[in-house]
């Protein structure tokens, strides 16, 4: 009962706030209320937070086998949606400037089940910080994959709640396209005897930069051009892409960058892959040595 009364205040605060909800999503899973939304968020960041102090005296879990199928789930589920997307746009004659939310006919349901799908991918997507801590990976959970993990399920819950179809569409498409080869990558190079075939990772990042400008691009000609797509969604996603492009530049440049800008003086100092004509062998095959006892899986 308290729960009840709970989603009945929150539901009420966001109606005088946002308006009327569209009906066609009135009783899906998950979209009812917002408190499950919030309440899986919550003990994301509370696992986020206690899971990498549970796991510092504990030996990391390979977890080889799942994250392979793990992997492979969501790169065939994004495949999907971006192939749904793609043919409900075409299917609906969306308009690429601006595009309203009741215009598409029965091609707005499509989307709007395709988008469904997509929110619940975001919950889904909470899995790999989980194994990042399991794994013991802890430098990968930074400020911007929690920031990205965190805020993407409830932004999705909102959009599928008021505009779940229209506008919404473009960067759903594109992300789901990234995600088909970033979960792809993630999946074979839980494979050990894939990794060094595996040289696309500094791409993804690339593709999502330009996925991020993109859609920018395509959301500012809804503000240009205007339909009846409500205008406080296009602005907030905007910002909202523009803090996405702040924080992976600053990791492309700390990943990428730095990493090419060691190598060149590791290989100015001759401490590396060669020396005055010569292969330095020694270190090279020490440094394989120490990499091989290092990784557990």
């Amino acid at each position: 009962c308290r729960m009840e009364r709970l989603d009945k205040t929150i539901n009420s605060y966001l109606d005088v706030w946002l308006g009327p909800r569209d009906p066609r999503v009135k009783g899906w899973l998950l979209l009812e209320n917002y408190t499950p939304t919030f309440i899986f968020s919550a003990l994301y960041l509370l696992i986020v937070w206690l899971g990498p102090k549970y796991m510092r005296n504990k030996q990391p879990f390979s977890c080889r086998g799942i994250l392979v199928i793990y992997n492979l789930g969501l790169t065939l589920l994004s495949l999907y949606m971006f192939y749904e997307l793609v043919t409900g746009v075409w299917e609906g004659g969306y308009n690429f400037y601006c595009q309203d939310t009741h215009s598409g006919g029965e091609a707005d349901m499509k989307i709007i089940r395709v988008l469904w799908w997509y929110y619940f991918s975001k919950l889904i997507e909470f899995m790999d910080t989980f194994f990042f801590i399991v794994r013991k990976n802890n430098h990968q959970i930074t400020v911007l994959h929690v920031y990205h993990h965190a805020t993407m399920l409830n932004i999705w819950w909102f959009v599928m709640n008021w505009v779940p179809c229209g506008h919404s569409y473009f960067g759903a498409t594109l992300n789901s396209f990234i995600h088909v080869l970033m979960y792809s990558y993630y999946g074979l190079s839980a494979v050990p005897a894939m990794r060094p075939y595996l040289w696309w990772k500094k791409y993804i990042t690339q593709g999502q930069l330009i996925q991020f400008v993109l859609t920018i691009f395509q959301t500012s000609c809804g503000v240009v051009w205007p339909c009846a797509f409500p205008q406080g969604w296009l602005y907030f996603q905007i910002f909202y892409m523009i803090s996405l492009i702040i924080l992976f530049t600053n990791f492309y440049i700390q990943t990428y960058n730095k990493k090419a800008s060691s190598r060149r003086k590791e290989y100015q100092n001759g401490s590396t892959a060669t020396v005055n004509g010569y292969t330095n062998s020694f270190s090279s095959l020490e440094n394989n040595v120490k990499q091989r006892k290092q990784r557990k899986d």
